[in-house]
């Protein structure tokens, strides 16, 4: 898939009946997939037009929640909106969710749903 789309066009898809989330640098339209989504309908509607990496990754997804994605891929996040890491970053509070900038945090992922 080779459409880009732009952070501002997913931002517009951001309600239950128009549902497009970023994942990875990919778009996703999971308005169709909103009611059969194993983890529920409010983790999808929480992360409802905008990046949701974070949320998808710190669940765990197995390989066959991945594959699944395959059939919402509707194009690539555009390239002016990917956001680039910091060459040696310290990670924030934000990033270890401890409060203490200078922790560094080892997450053991929680699995979603049923796809394990």
């Amino acid at each position: 898939m080779s459409k880009e789309i732009s952070l501002a066009e997913v931002k517009k898809h951001n309600k239950s009946e128009d549902l497009w989330v970023v994942i990875e640098d990919k778009v996703y339209d999971l308005t169709k997939f909103l009611h059969e989504h194993p983890g529920g309908e409010d983790s999808l509607i929480s992360v409802a037009g905008r990046n949701g990496t974070r949320e998808f990754v710190d669940v765990g997804h197995s390989q066959e929640a991945r594959e699944i994605m395959k059939k919402f891929l509707i194009g690539n996040l555009a390239a002016s909106d990917i956001k680039k890491p910091s060459v040696g970053a310290t990670p924030t509070a934000d990033d270890t969710g401890t409060g203490n900038a200078n922790a560094i945090a080892i997450a053991t992922p929680k699995q979603c749903c049923i796809l394990h």
